[in-house]
């Protein structure tokens, strides 16, 4: 018999489909160097300030294109999801193992949470509008929250499951090759987790943190199952099976929990406490004089985009011009600090006569009080609804 002209196997159909969703990803972003390239051109024509538009244009340009990177690794993640679970489905029909049934369910939360995270990061993805001033970035909290719901939940399906096999004793075989499948799932899902998480923390995506997170527990969760099936496989001890799935089961509704809780402090706009230490910090090692104090800070997420609004307090009488200097040097700061995903709402206040005794300014010709002490910035006095004082 002739051998085919063509094999194919499950390898060359995933490569395909990462080929195909990246070639429709790059072709996204030839697309935005071509929209690119003519808004440059108008402003040539049009006789405008090349410079400060492109100052303008290119922030917004890099946080399009940070956005669509997102988009397409939770593409490329989801169609791995689909693959492994595939694998692990096979898995469990060799074996009828409720161990390896315990990783399968598992991975059909990936697979759903994966096209959950897709959506949400397509919507997230949209420009500001009418309807959303502050941009759609929220669906990545509420995608993070479902998909924490679903493993809680798919926890405790292999909870029930398991008590009913320590009940109904079952034969389970072909452990070897059950084994060394799922082992291949485990490499894979750890990869793909470190990748997501790495993407997900550079570009403040939770969606992509939250599939990060989830794959490298199914990771940690599926090394356990392996070594209760090698422990099953040796000591011939059928209860091993079910109780290495409650005990998985268990770590996995664990999981499920932080992710709804993260997602809910999203939503409710909990105050991340980490970033505004880093704040904080980073705002006092580059304080200037005209800066006397800052106050009433709030920082909101909005999925990748971090909403950022404060009073800054300036000598009374600097100019409009000259107050918004300082402003802008503020928000250049912040932005080379944390980012181009930060969005700056800055209100400049004039001080007043009990600010003298704080202010560092040297050749202030107005001084009502002769300075006392400078007042560091804390995470609590920059967050008051008032100036600072002595």
């Amino acid at each position: 018999m002739s051998e085919p002209l063509i094999e194919v196997d499950c390898f060359d159909l995933i490569d395909f489909l990462i080929i195909v969703i990246t070639l429709i990803s790059f072709n996204q972003w030839f697309r935005q160097i071509i929209c690119a390239n003519v808004r440059i051109a108008i402003t040539i024509i049009n006789g405008g300030n090349l410079i400060r538009n492109a100052f303008i244009f290119v922030p917004q340009f890099l946080k399009l294109q940070t956005v669509q990177q997102n988009l397409r690794l939770q593409k490329i993640i989801t169609a791995i999801g689909i693959f492994l679970f595939l694998i692990k489905l096979l898995a469990w029909y060799l074996t009828d193992s409720v161990a390896i049934l315990t990783d399968a369910l598992e991975s059909t939360v990936n697979v759903i949470a994966g096209l959950i995270g897709v959506y949400s990061l397509y919507v997230s993805a949209k420009p500001k509008d009418m309807d959303h001033p502050y941009g759609h970035g929220k669906a990545e909290f509420i995608s993070a929250a479902v998909e924490g719901t679903l493993v809680s939940v798919a926890g405790v399906i292999i909870i029930i499951e398991a008590i009913n096999s320590l009940f109904h004793r079952h034969l389970v075989q072909k452990l070897d090759y059950g084994i060394w499948l799922v082992a291949i799932t485990a490499v894979v899902n750890y990869i793909a987790g470190v990748i997501c998480v790495k993407t997900g923390v550079k570009n403040n995506s939770l969606a992509l943190q939250a599939s990060g997170k989830h794959l490298k527990t199914d990771t940690y969760s599926t090394g356990g199952i392996i070594a209760g099936l090698i422990l099953l496989y040796f000591l011939k001890l059928w209860w091993i099976d079910s109780a290495v799935a409650i005990i998985f089961a268990l770590i996995i509704m664990i999981t499920g929990y932080k992710i709804v809780r993260q997602s809910l402090a999203g939503i409710m706009d909990e105050a991340d406490t980490d970033l505004l230490k880093k704040m904080v910090a980073a705002l006092n090692a580059n304080r200037k004089e005209n800066w006397i104090d800052l106050h009433n800070l709030r920082i909101i997420k909005y999925g990748g985009t971090i909403h950022l609004d404060c009073h800054l307090t300036v000598p009374w009488y600097l100019n409009v011009r000259e107050a918004h200097n300082e402003i802008d040097s503020l928000s250049a700061l912040v932005k080379t600090e944390f980012g181009e995903s930060m969005e700056l709402f800055v209100h400049s206040d004039p001080c007043l006569e009990f600010s003298c005794r704080i202010c560092t300014k040297q050749d202030c010709t107005v001084r009502q009080h002769s300075f006392e002490k400078r007042i560091e910035w804390t995470m609590k006095n920059i967050s008051e609804d008032a100036k600072h004082h002595l």
